[in-house]
């Protein structure tokens, strides 16, 4: 933008609108006495014809700011009190040092200028009501305000709790060499079960969009080793629980000459290390949302233990849970199972009846595979399945055939047992699920901009 603009109604914007000093800056003591300028967005308003309490919001955080028309003029003052719920606002004045005052701060204002105004006609929708009745962001009124709910304390809470997990995976595996490795969105065949697939059209032709990276890693496996991914994946479930979305992010790792152990280590670790990231960087945001620490301390910093499927259907029985051997988890039982949990359990050592062909079959039983789900506390249930794969041309032939899969669609991914197989594993990390469960959160849409269920893909 060359030279200033006219802002209907509001004056002239200044060329180059960069912000300098943040709210959560002002409330650490960093300004303390000093002279700044603070852009953000009216959270809250009230007072008098002589005195304007403007509690301002950014991204960091609050401060009220004081404003007094004997000090700011008419026209100034006047300006101030128009300013309505969630209009954008330039104040300047002086920080003022105050126990009584909402972080221990207060901005006594010399000047305010609206840079977006808020119509009296058209006032903020998303009230304090409307927010005591959203029972973790659940009311149809506020999934359709998306757009602005995100706004909110709790859900701009829950962004920056993301943003660190999303952080942590990435640290993890590059302070490990691992390279990160991207995949196609549109797939020609299924990796899990065929029923759970969206169709797509395409050019006369049927595509679907991809439930895992994991088949187009393993081609890249042999090239680079060891590799991950932070993407989307696409699953049509029609399931309503507080763990299932349509499109989901998943985080996926491969490894070259490893097994089943070597791609649990690699679990334990990520999760680990983004329990210890929260701590790290998410402390003040997770107590805001009544986040018990120890809990995620003891996540952090305690190894993960190992059972085997059998004994968890043993579990279960003893329970009185209806469940046959041979039957996948779902999430009923997980919940179940992990209600006592004091951190995540390793589940290993499923039927092979339960899994799909790319499952290595145990050697030394021959009625198992070489997996794993890791499940966690609190009545979560899964939030990583993985495993060792079945790496010989000979033995993926015979599965697929076995569970009467087409070969074709998956011909490039016989190729890379023909040429060099090699023993290897991998998981896949459901990265909201995650969220959801090291925030607490009752639902797993509370924890992603735009949640994408059966029934919703708006806004």
């Amino acid at each position: 933008m060359d030279g200033d603009r006219e802002i209907e109604g509001h004056g002239t914007l200044r060329r180059g609108m960069a912000k300098d000093v943040w709210i959560g800056n002002v409330q650490s003591g960093m300004h303390d006495g000093c002279q700044v300028e603070l852009k953000g967005w009216v959270k809250r308003t009230r007072g008098s014809n002589r005195i304007r309490f403007i509690v301002l919001r950014d991204s960091t955080g609050t401060i009220q700011c004081v404003a007094k028309r004997e000090e700011l003029g008419d026209d100034n003052f006047e300006q101030a009190a128009s300013a309505l719920i969630e209009a954008s606002l330039i104040v300047k004045g002086t920080v003022n040092v105050d126990e009584r005052a909402p972080g221990g701060h207060e901005l006594v204002v010399s000047s305010v200028e609206i840079i977006g105004a808020v119509r009296e006609d058209s006032p903020f929708p998303i009230t304090e009501s409307a927010m005591s009745a959203a029972d973790g962001g659940e009311t149809e009124f506020l999934l359709d305000n998306r757009h602005l709910y995100l706004r909110t304390g709790r859900m701009t809470t829950m962004l920056q709790i993301r943003s660190s997990v999303f952080g942590a995976i990435h640290s993890y595996f590059r302070d490990l060499d691992f390279v990160e490795y991207q995949a196609p969105c549109f797939v020609a065949g299924a990796v899990e079960g065929g029923s759970t697939l969206f169709e797509v059209p395409y050019f006369g032709r049927s595509v679907y969009l991809t439930q895992s990276w994991q088949l187009y890693a393993e081609a890249a496996m042999p090239a680079l080793e060891r590799l991950y991914t932070i993407a989307p994946s696409f699953r049509a479930e029609k399931s309503r629980t507080r763990r299932h979305l349509t499109e989901f992010w998943h985080a996926e790792m491969e490894i070259a000459w490893g097994g089943n152990e070597d791609v649990m280590k690699h679990g334990e670790g990520v999760v680990r290390h983004i329990c210890k990231t929260l701590l790290e960087e998410r402390e003040e945001e997770l107590l805001s949302i009544d986040r018990d620490l120890d809990l995620i301390a003891r996540y952090a910093d305690n190894p993960y233990p190992r059972i085997r499927y059998d004994e968890a259907v043993e579990t279960l029985q003893s329970m009185n849970v209806d469940i046959e051997w041979g039957q996948d988890l779902d999430y009923s039982k997980e919940k179940i199972l992990t209600a006592d949990f004091e951190v995540p359990h390793f589940l290993t050592h499923y039927p092979k009846m339960a899994k799909p062909f790319y499952h290595r079959v145990d050697p030394d039983d021959e009625k198992y595979v070489l997996c794993h789900d890791l499940l966690a506390p609190e009545g979560y249930g899964e939030i990583i399945g993985g495993g060792e794969r079945t790496w010989s041309e000979k033995e993926i032939l015979q599965r697929i055939d076995e569970e009467g899969t087409p070969r074709d669609p998956y011909q490039f991914y016989i190729d890379t047992r023909t040429y060099g197989g090699v023993p290897h594993g991998g998981f896949g990390l459901g990265v909201d699920r995650v969220c959801s469960w090291l925030s607490g959160a009752d639902h797993i849409r509370e924890v992603i901009p735009f949640p994408r269920d059966s029934r919703r893909v708006t806004p």
